[in-house]
């Protein structure tokens, strides 16, 4: 079983960078895909980046395309997402988690793994 611990969120000033990191716990880490999410209050959650279990394919939503890098360091048993140019829309719980493919966890959504309790990411103007 693994575990995801999501940290790094707080607050910024539009326009600012945040990174985000989770950490993952268990023997079987660099096997999955591995994918952000967010969930701001009163709307569902959505996918936000993913990445393959080698580092070699990423997905990312269109509202983030070319503001987001998601990467891992399999060593580590860490993936990080490296937001820049935050704006107010960004802010939500940010979640982990993983999953067959970034393609396949863009397309529905959803991880293979229980939810942790996420970092929150709030952007101000």
């Amino acid at each position: 079983q693994v575990h995801l611990v999501e940290s790094g969120g707080g607050l910024v000033q539009a326009g600012g960078s945040l990174r985000l990191s989770c950490v993952g716990s268990g023997r079987t880490f660099s096997s999955y895909a591995m994918g952000w999410f967010r969930q701001a209050p009163g709307t569902e959650r959505e996918f936000v980046a993913g990445i393959s279990w080698s580092g070699d394919a990423t997905e990312y939503s269109d509202s983030v395309q070319g503001r987001f890098v998601i990467s891992r360091d399999n060593a580590k048993n860490t993936v990080y997402l490296q937001m820049n140019d935050l704006k107010p829309e960004d802010t939500a719980v940010y979640y982990c988690q993983g999953g067959l493919t970034p393609a396949t966890m863009r397309k529905v959504s959803v991880g293979v793994l229980d939810w942790g309790e996420g970092t929150l990411v709030t952007v101000v103007s």
